[in-house]
């Protein structure tokens, strides 16, 4: 089947909040939501199921759950239990879950910056403490510092270790030496890897794959909580469905333990998208990687004509993490997101990253608006903007 990502469905006016953020004339490339139709195959199991017309309380059926271990098994050759899965209505809800569930107030949540909003407040929301080190740059990409790691995790009484791999907002793909590093860590100070794996479905580079933190051994698996969801690689985050896969027993009832009275169940509608999103949706997401593929392409020659810009390869997602200090700097400009706003194109700001200076920016578009996008970060770049 041939795909058309071209096609541009008008998003204005509707209930986006990508959409609806800006008032005037600014391009929204910011949240992690593309503007693509979701595969085919989900909307029209979708449709099934409104075509059904009761929506009382339900549970996953059998068929569901054997979609996530068989996309398991398919994708990452690893054999779970479907005693394993712990559903959720979204990731967010699992990192504030896993911050609640190990550990007690006052206790350190470990993770790196750059990182994905969320990771650093879902601890301080649970009442614990973050405590980080920043990754590090060379020429090739985005690295830990490990001794550093190390030394914090010695002095911050850490219990638990919040990892996102593929990497938001970097785009790297960790390598199997860096999975192990981490887990010689966790190992080493005791801790509880929360790995927030959501962009499996979305490697860019060729010479990448994904590798799940807990398949690396059954040691490391039973302490690991590993949350998935279909949302980013199929473009269905609204349906609000996500899982966590959990093979230790203490460590899934206490997850569960903490989810009681706050989390409720997942809805209908998002159980079926997953359901088919994970079993059917295969050669929509490799037409999908394609299209990704060639407007990284797209961004980069931008980013590398853009004067005081910079990024590292992206390995994977659809994020583009671009370090505008040197033109902030050179400008004078003190909030580089503003600044491109206010040239009508709407970016992340890396300051609720934990990095001011830089700005993430969302290609998963059509490419006749990204386009447009990039021509806006080019006048942005050049005398004249208005500022």
């Amino acid at each position: 089947m041939s795909f058309d990502f071209d096609a541009h469905v008008d998003r204005a006016n509707t209930d986006s909040l990508k959409w609806a953020k800006y008032s005037g004339d600014v391009v929204p490339l910011w949240v992690a939501d593309m503007d693509f139709a979701a595969p085919p195959a989900v909307i029209e199991v979708l449709r099934r199921r409104v075509d059904h017309g009761i929506f009382g309380y339900n549970q996953p059926t059998a068929s569901q759950v054997d979609a996530v271990t068989g996309y398991m098994a398919r994708k990452f050759d690893w054999a779970i239990d479907p005693e394993w899965i712990v559903w959720l209505p979204g990731l967010v809800s699992g990192l504030n879950v896993a911050c609640r569930a190990v550990g007690e107030a006052g206790d350190a949540v470990f993770t790196a910056t750059p990182i994905y909003p969320p990771f650093l407040s879902a601890p301080e929301y649970s009442g614990r403490r973050v405590t980080s080190v920043p990754l590090v740059r060379d020429s090739a990409g985005w690295l830990w510092d490990f001794p550093a790691v190390d030394a914090v995790l010695r002095t911050s009484r850490a219990k638990l270790f919040l990892l996102c791999h593929p990497h938001n907002p970097t785009g790297r793909v960790w390598n199997d030496d860096e999975l192990w590093q981490i887990a010689a860590l966790a190992e080493k100070h005791d801790l509880v890897v929360c790995s927030d794996e959501i962009h499996n479905g979305l490697v860019l580079s060729p010479s990448r794959r994904h590798r799940l933190l807990a398949t690396l051994s059954p040691e490391l698996a039973a302490r690991t909580i590993t949350l998935l969801a279909p949302s980013k690689t199929f473009n269905i985050p609204g349906l609000g469905c996500a899982f966590a896969i959990i093979s230790d027993t203490r460590l899934r009832r206490g997850f569960v333990a903490a989810m009681r009275g706050i989390v409720p169940h997942v809805n209908a509608l998002g159980l079926v998208a997953t359901e088919a999103a994970l079993s059917s949706c295969d050669d929509w997401q490799a037409a999908l990687l394609d299209y990704l593929r060639d407007n990284l392409r797209a961004v980069e020659r931008a980013v590398a004509a853009a004067p005081g810009l910079d990024m590292r390869p992206v390995e994977a997602t659809y994020l583009a993490w671009i370090d505008a200090r040197e033109f902030a700097a050179d400008h004078g400009i003190a909030n580089p997101a503003r600044w491109f706003e206010q040239c009508g194109l709407g970016l992340s700001d890396g300051a609720d990253f934990g990095a001011p200076g830089f700005v993430r920016l969302n290609f998963g578009t059509r490419r006749a608006l990204l386009d447009e996008a990039l021509a806006r970060l080019a006048r942005a770049t050049t005398p004249g903007c208005p500022g």
